[in-house]
């Protein structure tokens, strides 16, 4: 029949979501403190052994062999809680320039060589030796108050270092959430097992956020604190568009198609620089999709940021040219020394360039890594500025022309009146 025991541990393991083997070995490292403070002598190195099928334990003294030490180096064990747990070691003066650690002989976990041979001669260095100790009866009862504490204490150790490990290994990458509480400061992301939070600094000021929402966010990374795992998860890094475009385009899961680099300004645009090396195959409409559906999905999940996707090359001037997209380059013109480029440009693109605020060349700048200038081009500036003078010449032709018979009409009707004018008189005459 199963124990209570074993029952409980099967349960704490599947509600805490820890290994069957960690909550053992919390209930023998209680059980062992436990013995230690009641039962044990300060020389002994407690080791309990607990059956959770039967509710049965074993005592031990285990101490390893090893060699001999003159008298005056052997070192009393510390009373203090601290030292017991601490190996404690000296640097000798002779070895203090080389820094070497002298570890002294510590008779609560160890044994000398010749004491060792006492017990049996069949002992040698590195062995362990250990001695059953009597269970007495009372310990049962107090070995239950006892770790009563510690047992909980360790369990909480056990399924923070379950979370830790778990989320370390989850760094860099994107999950599914959903937000549990906002604050002024912070917003408490739930993760399911544990709780993240997603500072001022790493959300988009131009997104709206409400609890209960479900996002994805990037984490950025896993502090281990007194109180637990710090969970810091982000929705204004740029490696979240790249897990994005990892997760949402399959070329680029699989290798065939490569972010070779990004330049983001969270929740305004971006741009995204893509390569691939087989023949045949459209990085750019890969990321894009059929009727830009894979890119749509990736943008709604960034709450409608703006992304060009850039074919990669590796001549600077056409990865330039490219990053300056959608405008139109005319010429360019480049300084690999200083790694700086004069882009050149029609007037009617000129502003698509340069962008809202300079935004597009700024991207194009951190996406390409060369400082680059966008200039109007002056042979087009030059022609259209004789267009427009021709166009006023003509127009002021044609308003004089306008104007001159404008007058010869007024000349026309005035003879006219004045001619009518004499007629009449004449016939009055008459």
């Amino acid at each position: 029949m199963r124990s209570d025991i074993l029952t409980a541990i099967e349960q704490i393991c599947q509600e805490k979501k820890l290994s069957k083997e960690k909550v053992l070995e919390a209930i023998e490292q209680a059980l062992a403190a436990a013995y230690r403070k009641d039962f044990g002598e300060k020389d002994q190195n407690i080791k309990v052994k607990f059956d959770p099928e039967t509710g049965q334990m074993q005592a031990f003294d285990v101490k390893t062999v090893v060699e001999d030490v003159p008298a005056e180096e052997i070192s009393e064990i510390a009373e203090s809680k601290e030292e017991t747990v601490k190996e404690k070691t000296e640097i000798s003066a002779e070895n203090f320039e080389t820094g070497e650690k002298k570890k002294r002989f510590n008779p609560r976990t160890e044994i000398q060589l010749s004491d060792a041979k006492k017990i049996s001669k069949k002992y040698k260095l590195g062995d362990e030796i250990i001695k059953e100790l009597e269970i007495p009866s009372g310990f049962g009862r107090i070995a239950a108050q006892t770790a009563k504490q510690v047992i909980i204490q360790r369990l909480r150790e056990a399924e923070r270092e379950t979370i830790f490990t778990k989320y370390s290994a989850l760094v860099n990458t994107v999950i599914d959430c959903v937000i549990q509480r906002i604050e002024p400061y912070v917003i408490f992301i739930d993760l399911a097992d544990a709780t993240a939070i997603l500072p001022r600094s790493e959300q988009v000021q131009e997104e709206k956020y409400w609890p209960g929402q479900k996002i994805k966010v990037f984490i950025g990374a896993v502090n281990q604190t007194p109180r637990g795992s710090e969970i810091i998860v982000s929705r204004r890094h740029t490696d979240i568009l790249r897990e994005l475009f990892r997760i949402e385009i399959p070329e680029i899961a699989n290798g065939l198609v490569e972010i070779k680099n990004i330049a983001r300004e969270a929740g305004s645009r971006s741009k995204v620089a893509v390569w691939t090396a087989e023949k045949g195959l459209d990085p750019v409409g890969s990321c894009i999709g059929q009727r830009g559906v894979r890119i749509q999905t990736i943008i709604s999940e960034i709450g409608g940021e703006k992304i060009d996707i850039i074919e990669y090359s590796e001549e600077p001037e056409k990865f330039i040219a490219n990053a300056i997209s959608p405008a139109k380059v005319s010429s360019l013109k480049i300084n690999e020394k200083e790694k700086s480029a004069v882009a050149k440009v029609k007037r009617n693109q000129l502003s698509l360039a340069i962008g809202r605020a300079g935004q597009n060349v700024r991207l194009a700048s951190q996406l390409t890594g060369w400082r680059i200038d966008i200039q109007e081009e002056v042979e087009e500036r030059v022609e259209e500025e004789k267009i427009e003078k021709e166009a006023k010449e003509e127009k002021e032709e044609k308003a004089a022309d306008k104007k001159e018979e404008k007058k010869t009409e007024k000349e026309e009707k005035k003879k006219k009146t004045k001619k009518s004018k004499k007629t009449e008189e004449e016939s009055k005459g008459k």
